[in-house]
């Protein structure tokens, strides 16, 4: 990592750290830190949703959206990008450049090979809290009608 401007090796390495502690708990709110947020916000391609807790809210309140942001961070998504790097799209912008500039492209990087240990078991979880909450939606919609939901909880 190296100093930039507005953010320290050292800073990199902290948020990086932050960013690993986090998908590691499962995008627990409680590791989601104000450091991981500005990164994110400033140097990511994301946009702040007003603060920490509305960001939060946006991405890891419902399975759709928690798997929709890990998508910018998979690097099975990856397509050409500036400097002939392959990353992944910004899910905001559409743009490549969050993980190919000059002065966050390596913390960036680094943060997509984070994700890639991670990633396939928090879609996995993400997907299924999904399906859980849309069954409970459907359930509660259709109860207001007087229709009672029956599921066999292997699929049918």
């Amino acid at each position: 990592m190296k100093d930039t401007k507005f953010m320290s090796a050292q800073e990199k390495e902290r948020v990086l750290r932050d960013w690993e502690s986090f998908l590691k708990s499962g995008c627990k709110k409680e590791r989601f830190t104000k450091a991981l947020y500005h990164h994110l916000m400033q140097n990511c391609s994301f946009i702040a949703h007003y603060d920490i807790h509305g960001f939060y809210a946006t991405y890891f309140e419902s399975g759709d959206d928690t798997a929709h942001f890990l998508s910018q961070f998979d690097a099975s998504k990856a397509q050409l990008g500036h400097g002939g790097v392959y990353v992944p799209r910004s899910i905001e912008y559409g743009m490549t450049y969050w993980a190919t500039g000059e002065d966050y492209g390596d913390i960036n990087q680094a943060m997509i090979d984070v994700a890639g240990r991670y990633i396939p078991g928090l879609v996995n979880i993400a997907q299924m809290e999904q399906r859980a909450a849309d069954i409970e939606d459907a359930s509660l919609l259709l109860a207001k009608h007087g229709i009672k939901l029956n599921i066999d909880e292997k699929g049918g």
